[in-house]
């Protein structure tokens, strides 16, 4: 059975299309994997009823011949998104046990193209953390180890849980959320590809909130196929979401192996920061050569408001937070504390129902907005991102068709090591990944190497708006150079 779980996604699709084996089947060796990696702590709630459920009914749409895309596919996904009779927590105190009554678009999506439901998996509590250090259900202990060390390593964050569970096989695909980093920082610490789309590509209806300007759900999978085939299950208009792009959704996986001969890759100097540790360097410069190989032109920019853009990011996600995260008070849902009068109750159940990082970002959030302070900060903040924006516009307006760049400052770190009095050196982890939130682009974590620990690198590809397909025809030449990289067991 262990080998229907080291398949990719597009090798599964194959095999159950030519009756190799069964839907029920390729859920089941998913559910034992599972079982026996409950020491990553990977999944917060695990569904294999449900999954054999789905899959039996995948099995019989295969047998009439009316397959859907993803039928019988065995997906995870993250604790962000509200799946209809199944438990959604942002893997916060504050809304425990709660059960939505209505499913996202995305995974509504998924369902209706067949594919199967393994269960929810782990993240950073309401999305806010780089390591996966902050969820209510303890953090996600990654498949990696160091070359001779026993040391837990965080597989990222805020997506860490559904970036685990596809390095460890203990799924065939997942979704993530995408804030500042939150699906290209953890797919670059485990090995896997994950991309985040456009905003405004995917619905965010029914996905829990964080920072509503700049979140965005993508899936993570094995390979850059892989990928393709998931986000053209989830992308597409939705009239539940105003922000959502009224555009059609392109065949994905066409673009595969696509050529990139004559694209123009622009390499921003502002990304070369100082104190950048010599192999990610190295591992730039070796993704410059393959595509250079593969016929594509690289040539020198320059994205000059990039040094502001970590700062104006943690005044702009944060305000936004503290707006979105007013509606948790205990009166209609989630836990509720008792306090003394009404006011009391709110303040009790808040205190009791966020952790440490939310609590600090809703703080910072209502401070920027305050009536004394929102000039000095959010405002200039936001002018700020409309310059980050210009940027890109301008270096897409002078004949470039893709950036690459870095995807993380280091390879993955041991739990524990940055969590501590200075919360700033966790969200230098998002240091490569935050201006494309902030300009609404498109981008894609491919992995590209690994470290002298034997740890995996990744690289980033960021593009034009709404032309996802470039990048995975970039992504595919990084990974067929590059090659794929799995963990060993250990758990």
């Amino acid at each position: 059975m262990t080998e229907l779980t080291s398949l990719t996604l597009a090798e599964a699709r194959d095999g159950l299309q030519a009756k190799k084996f069964s839907a029920a089947e390729l859920a089941a060796a998913h559910v034992a994997a599972i079982e026996k990696a409950r020491a990553l702590n990977a999944y917060v709630l695990e569904t294999p009823e449900r999954a054999a459920d789905m899959a039996k009914a995948a099995d019989a749409r295969i047998a009439k011949g009316e397959a859907g895309p993803l039928d019988g596919i065995p997906l995870a996904v993250k604790d962000m998104f509200c799946t209809a009779g199944v438990r959604t927590t942002a893997c916060s105190h504050i809304l425990d046990n709660f059960v939505p009554t209505y499913e996202s678009t995305v995974t509504s999506q998924l369902w209706r193209d067949g594919a199967v439901l393994l269960g929810k998996t782990n993240n950073d509590e309401f999305a806010m953390g780089s390591s996966n250090e902050t969820s209510y259900f303890g953090n996600v202990i990654s498949p990696w180890r160091r070359k001779g060390s026993n040391t837990p390593l965080t597989p990222g964050g805020s997506s860490g849980g559904s970036a685990a569970a596809v390095a460890a096989h203990l799924c065939l695909g997942a979704t993530g959320t995408d804030t500042g980093g939150s699906i290209r920082q953890p797919a670059a610490f485990t090995g896997t590809v994950g991309i985040k789309p456009t905003y405004g590509r995917v619905s965010r209806w029914g996905i829990v909130a964080f920072a509503s300007s700049l979140d965005q759900a993508g899936p993570f999978a094995k390979t850059v196929r892989d990928a393709a085939i998931l986000l053209r299950s989830m992308a597409g208009h939705d009239p539940k979401d105003t922000t959502c792009a009224d555009l059609p959704v392109p065949d994905y996986e066409a673009a595969i192996g696509k050529s990139v001969k004559g694209l123009r890759i622009g390499v921003p100097k502002e990304y070369r920061l100082d104190g950048m540790p010599a192999e990610i360097e190295a591992l730039w410069e070796q993704g410059k050569a393959w595509l250079k190989a593969a016929g594509a032109e690289l040539v020198d920019i320059s994205l000059p408001h990039t040094k502001y853009a970590l700062p104006a990011y943690y005044i702009v996600a944060p305000a936004e937070a503290s707006s979105n995260l007013a509606r948790y008070d205990g009166v209609r849902y989630g836990l509720r504390a008792e306090g003394r009068d009404i006011t009391g109750m709110y303040e009790a159940t808040r205190a009791a129902g966020f952790g440490a990082e939310v609590r600090r970002r809703v703080m910072i959030g209502t401070y920027v907005l305050s009536a004394g302070y929102y000039d000095a900060y959010y405002l200039r903040a936001q002018k700020l991102r409309t310059l980050i924006k210009r940027d890109f516009e301008e270096a897409f307006k002078a004949g470039v068709h893709a950036m690459l760049t870095p995807a993380t400052p280091s390879a993955a770190f041991g739990l524990g090591e940055k969590v501590g009095a200075d919360p700033i050196e966790m969200y230098l982890n998002d240091v490569f990944t935050v201006t494309v939130n902030m300009a609404g682009l498109p981008g894609i974590a491919v992995p590209a190497g690994l470290d002298a620990q034997g740890l995996p690198l990744g690289l980033q590809l960021i593009g034009r708006p709404f032309d996802e397909e470039t990048l995975f025809a970039l992504g595919q030449v990084i990974e067929q150079a590059a090659g794929r990289f799995t963990p060993a067991i250990w758990w």
